[in-house]
């Protein structure tokens, strides 16, 4: 999992690495010493939507200070979700634990607390920034969960620009517009992108991807990189 290199990051290594012993090294993940990780990134200017994108347009979706929140709100369980658009493992995660947490959204047995990181774009080199800024602005057009999905999909070797990211809005239907596309153009929510990073720094984890159920990691045995091994895992928790 990628780790932020920061003066409070080494303040909790000690406790992170001994997390990470318990785990048997069985968690995948992006570090700072490995680039953006191993997921299957798409050549630039590729777009991709997910398999259920059909799915995803019904999710509702809200912003709750620094998290955007997908789901009934009267959803029995919450979980949180703690990825950066650019790290390469997250797009992993996405492809696999994230459709599960989607489908279970959608039968309202849980809702979804996005914590979007962007530590990756430390220096502006990854348009990371850029990335959740879109996603912020694609929930005023009600298509947060769709351009969520697709933007992981999507993801390329190189860094998010403006331009593809309106190209990947273009895959998802009732998203572009000049409210939409005016944002991405002009960081709409920079601030808001600030707060978000805040908010996934305050949960005091430094890595994605992660998930948090009741504010404790599940599927760190590798699990939340398949669907059906993770639907096993919240079946486990009770959740399913």
């Amino acid at each position: 999992m990628r780790k932020r290199v920061t003066a409070a990051v080494a303040a909790r290594v000690v406790a992170l690495g001994a997390a990470a012993v318990l785990l048997g090294g069985a968690v995948l993940g992006c570090s700072s010493d490995a680039g953006q990780g191993a997921g299957a990134q798409a050549a630039a200017g590729v777009v991709r939507t997910s398999p259920i994108a059909g799915e995803l347009s019904k999710l509702p979706a809200r912003v709750d200070g620094s998290k955007i929140v997908v789901g009934r709100p009267d959803a029995p369980r919450t979980l949180q979700v703690l990825v950066d658009p650019r790290c390469g493992h997250c797009a992993k995660f996405e492809e696999g634990g994230g459709r599960t947490l989607s489908e279970l959204a959608g039968a309202g047995k849980v809702k979804v607390e996005y914590l979007l990181a962007s530590f990756t774009d430390q220096g502006g080199a990854s348009g990371s920034v850029k990335a959740v800024n879109a996603l912020r602005a694609s929930l005023d057009q009600g298509k947060f969960a769709e351009y969520h999905a697709a933007v992981f999909a999507s993801q390329p070797k190189g860094r998010f620009t403006d331009g593809h990211l309106l190209e990947i809005a273009s895959a998802v239907p009732g998203l572009r517009g000049a409210d939409f596309d005016g944002a991405v153009k002009g960081m709409t929510y920079k601030g808001w992108v600030t707060e978000a990073e805040k908010g996934f720094e305050a949960t005091g984890n430094d890595r994605t991807p992660l998930v948090l159920l009741d504010g404790k990691p599940v599927g760190t045995d590798g699990s939340m990189f398949d669907a059906a091994a993770f639907a096993g895992t919240l079946k486990a928790a009770g959740i399913g």
